[in-house]
């Protein structure tokens, strides 16, 4: 019995495994495909030999190399500068003890449940104040430091930091910094990986903000170029899912690259023992 239980869940896992991995594939066909075989019934279901056309069309409406380029630069330097700044915040919240810090945590929580569409006019009043229009600085500074990253962090923190370690440090004469950068940041390598993936998957895929704030098509990233491939007077769905392809690669990419210390994170760093 315990068998065929087994059996049973190992067949819905692989149900649930193809289903989400099914608009993938359909995605990679359809790039090699022509636009009158993505339309035929019943669907092609293998790859086709019009990918060197739909290379040339996408070439011929987006600069894609240019658009990929513009969204490495937006979404590694928000996500380096997002780990940095939140490890330094959460570590702060969950190992010193400073007046007003449980007020101020809570506080930071309670930011969380604002939607970013509700401030989203003040946010593009102040980038144009401080002429970060038309800027990757507007796309980068402003969510760097936010509070689901620092509350990630916190968590891991408490959990995984043993305050005897610190203590040995400060007995060996490591400054606080010293501290933090040698000894505090290997440990957090799992939640390093955990949240730089959310966080890179977010601003690679971001539309709203650089479609508020990019208004040179030199500067469009990915999301804003596919966009411009979608034209009321006929689409060549060939090229637009052989970019979605181009797009959709640096993610599988780097989640597979730091799956091991994805999934070590979301389970050391999510829940509190």
């Amino acid at each position: 019995m315990h068998k065929f239980r087994k059996a049973v869940l190992y067949i819905i896992l692989l149900l649930i495994a193809f289903i989400m991995l099914m608009p993938f594939y359909m995605m990679f066909v359809m790039s090699t495909l022509s636009t009158d075989q993505i339309y035929s019934f019943p669907p092609l279901m293998w790859f086709g030999s019009n990918a060197a056309t739909n290379f040339v069309n996408m070439l011929g409406q987006i600069n894609i190399l240019r658009a990929f380029g513009n969204s490495c630069i937006v979404s590694i330097s928000y996500t380096s500068l997002c780990l940095l700044f939140c490890s330094m915040g959460g570590y702060a919240f969950a190992t010193y003890d400073f007046p007003g810090r449980d007020k101020l945590f809570g506080l930071l929580l309670a930011t969380m449940m604002i939607p970013f569409t509700a401030g989203i006019i003040p946010w593009f009043m102040m980038m144009s104040k401080m002429h970060w229009l038309n800027s990757f600085w507007a796309l980068i500074i402003p969510g760097c430091a936010n509070a689901f990253g620092i509350f990630w962090m916190r968590q891991y923190c408490q959990n995984n930091v043993p305050v005897g370690l610190r203590e040995a440090a400060r007995i060996d004469g490591c400054s606080e910094w010293t501290i933090f950068f040698r000894v505090i940041m290997p440990i957090l390598k799992p939640a390093y990986a955990a949240l730089g993936i959310m966080q890179f998957v977010n601003t690679w895929n971001d539309f709203m903000q650089p479609l508020m704030i990019l208004r040179d098509t030199a500067m469009q990233t990915l999301p804003l170029a596919l966009k411009s491939m979608v034209s009321d007077r006929g689409n060549d769905y060939g090229a637009i899912m052989l970019a979605s392809t181009f797009a959709v690669l640096p993610l599988l990419i780097a989640f597979l690259s730091a799956s091991k210390f994805f999934m070590s994170g979301l389970t050391a760093g999510a829940i509190k023992e």
